[in-house]
């Protein structure tokens, strides 16, 4: 396909683009509000060397000091989620792949998981639980300090991060404590630095003794800040359809995962739904107690969120 030049230029001089003081200081409350809405309501690979990463000592923890910085002119908001679904199979292969319910349609995971949760079965339940979606999201960062690279100060990266992270970001935005006054983490005139301070606990990396600073600029000048967020990328590129396998692409690689032909466990789980509806259904032998019936809840009300992605994969690829 011919080259449009128009197009080309158009997207060029976006990359370029700069920032200044006024614009920063025009969005404030206009992306704070977009900002709170949007914590509330919880491919291509890109090149490593664009994300930062924690280096673990011998014991496996890590420590440094970031800021999270404001959206990118062509982003609505300063990070972006991304829905993952991670699995082995029965052939041991992995499924690991980006949901398509990140860009609001219908994913052949999330559709497998629901009909093997409403049949009821446990054994189907478990598998649901298996293959539940995990939630990840993607900042633009600073470097303030790094100890285990000092290079990487003075830089800045994109950063993925899990829900524990995300909910300290939630806390600043909607603090609990009425003494406690809302502070946008992105703000980079009242915004604050964030010390993540990551430790192994059971195996798994904890966030919890991660703090955010006192409230101060991002830099001591307005020419030092305008320098910083310039360096920023945008976001949205991350989660363009073009990141995303089609709905068919993900279903052919969950049956080879899954070892299954046709609609496979799917096929299964309607088969068993159907029966359910027409046949009296057996109930386990259980101590006796008067239950409240309860409606099924869908399943992305049970889904359990992963605290860090990274570490699943890293986990699950040692």
């Amino acid at each position: 396909m011919p080259i449009n030049h128009l197009e080309y230029i158009s997207y060029f001089r976006k990359q370029t683009m700069t920032i200044s003081i006024a614009d920063l200081r025009k969005s404030r409350t206009t992306d704070f509000s977009k900002i709170t809405q949007a914590l509330t309501k919880t491919s291509d690979r890109q090149d490593d060397s664009d994300y930062f990463k924690l280096t673990k000592d011998k014991a496996g923890n890590a420590s440094a000091t970031i800021r999270f910085l404001p959206k990118h002119p062509d982003d609505e908001l300063p990070f972006v989620t991304i829905y993952t679904h991670a699995f082995q199979g029965p052939t041991g292969r992995w499924y690991i792949e980006n949901s398509r319910t990140t860009l609001g349609e219908a994913d052949p995971i999330s559709e497998i998981n629901r009909q093997l949760w409403a049949s009821g079965l446990e054994s189907n339940k478990e598998i649901a639980r298996k293959q539940k979606r995990k939630t990840s999201y993607i900042a633009n960062i600073y470097v303030v300090n790094d100890p285990a690279n000092p290079d990487n100060n003075g830089k800045v990266f994109r950063f993925k991060f899990g829900k524990k992270i995300f909910e300290m970001i939630m806390d600043k935005a909607n603090p609990t404590f009425a003494e406690d006054a809302p502070v946008n983490v992105f703000d980079p005139f009242d915004g604050a630095d964030f010390k993540i301070r990551m430790r192994q606990v059971e195996g798994y990396p904890n966030y919890d003794t991660s703090i955010f600073t006192e409230v101060k600029p991002l830099a001591k000048t307005d020419e030092g800040i305008v320098e910083i967020v310039n360096q920023m990328k945008p976001l949205k590129e991350l989660v363009a359809p073009s990141q995303f396998k089609t709905y068919d692409e993900l279903k052919k690689k969950y049956d080879a995962v899954m070892n299954t032909s046709g609609a496979g466990i799917l096929a299964k789980a309607e088969e068993v739904v159907e029966r359910m509806s027409v046949e009296p259904v057996k109930a386990e032998k259980q101590p006796s107690k008067v239950v409240e019936a309860k409606s099924i809840p869908a399943w992305e009300d049970t889904q359990e969120e992963g605290d860090d992605i990274e570490a699943y994969f890293a986990k699950i690829a040692s």
